[in-house]
């Protein structure tokens, strides 16, 4: 059981390593933002068809919108790699101080009260959110970028994600608890 669930969050938590590079994407948007800005510059580039999210030209508005969409893909992505490596929020003022077997019971508590049902009902709520941006063909309403189901998807995806890994975590941490003790080698 508990190489299911390493297993279930090490899977989880691939789109947040691979998103973690998405830093550099954001950087360079950032000073590609800053040197047109100050050119004064409206639109960056122009091509003859019409590409998903980006449209038919990207401007100023458009870059500076795809760094928030690449924000929200390292956050959305970046929680299931979080809660799989043990590197999420959580306050340690009384979990710091409890054996190996509370702190899993207290992980098991947590994530079927809390975790799971988070995710699970965003998730559900968030699918909704997505098709209506699809069904309405919904962009910028300042000539950035198009497509905004596509952003919109990495709601759903990233709740998926978490819910795997907090699945995840339970399964590993239930068969912690269910393991026979190591005898003391001494």
């Amino acid at each position: 059981m508990t190489r299911v669930g390493n297993a279930l969050m090490r899977l989880s938590a691939v789109p947040g390593h691979l998103a973690a590079w998405l830093v550099i994407a954001i950087t360079a948007a950032i000073v590609v933002a800053v040197v047109a800005s100050l050119l004064r510059l409206s639109t960056l580039a122009s091509w003859g068809i019409t590409l998903p999210i980006l449209g038919s030209e990207l401007t100023l508005t458009g870059l500076s919108e795809m760094q928030w969409h690449l924000f929200a893909i390292m956050v959305m992505f970046g929680g299931a790699s979080a809660l799989s490596k043990d590197r999420h929020v959580r306050v340690d003022l009384v979990y710091a101080h409890l054996s190996e077997r509370g702190r899993s019971m207290v992980n098991i508590l947590g994530d079927l009260l809390f975790l799971l049902p988070f995710a699970g009902l965003v998730f559900w709520l968030s699918l909704r959110f997505v098709e209506l941006a699809y069904r309405s063909g919904e962009a910028s309403d300042y000539g950035g970028l198009t497509d905004r189901y596509l952003i919109k998807a990495v709601v759903p995806v990233g709740c998926a994600l978490l819910f795997l890994a907090g699945l995840g975590r339970i399964l590993a941490n239930v068969g912690r608890l269910l393991s026979r003790p190591n005898p003391d080698p001494s």
